[in-house]
């Protein structure tokens, strides 16, 4: 006697876990594509601010990952520590600039990220102090943020 063998899969399938992640931030999967686009570009034009900290926080420096110009929502961060939820930005804090930053932040934090802003000022002068400040927020205890799931299917016994 042989029995057909069924594909065990976990979660859902590729095609849709995308669009699904996307969904829950309200961004559309054309957007969502045009900034992961934006975001590669960043990579590979860092401004000096951003090169110079990726200088210092890269390969796990600071006792925690980082990684460069991600995107969260409908925003790019320039370093994100997913384990920490902490995200750090450079730039953004005067002009035009700072109106689009300051509603990038509250979006975050309303999710449970951690952001620190610096100005690129801030880290070209005196990146000792920036890198202090970051240590100090990794260093913080958190309580990680409810993320809303799928219910875990029960799995079949045999």
């Amino acid at each position: 006697m042989t029995a057909a063998r069924s594909k065990l899969t976990l979660g859902a399938p590729r095609e849709t876990a995308p669009a699904d992640r996307t969904r829950a931030w309200n961004v559309s999967p054309a957007r969502a594509e045009k900034l992961k686009e934006r975001a590669r570009n960043m990579r590979l034009n860092p401004t000096p601010a951003q090169a110079l900290l990726w200088e210092r926080i890269g390969d796990k420096q600071l006792g925690f990952s980082f990684t460069r110009e991600v995107v969260m929502g409908s925003t790019i961060v320039d370093f994100a520590c997913r384990p920490r939820w902490v995200v750090v930005e450079t730039g953004g804090t005067e002009g035009p600039d700072a109106t689009l930053a300051e509603l990038s932040d509250r979006k975050l934090t309303e999710v449970g990220v951690r952001v620190l802003r610096f100005s690129e000022e801030q880290v070209l002068e005196d990146v000792e102090t920036v890198l202090t400040a970051i240590r100090e927020e990794l260093a913080k205890p958190f309580e990680k943020p409810n993320t809303a799931r799928a219910p875990r299917r029960a799995r079949p016994q045999y």
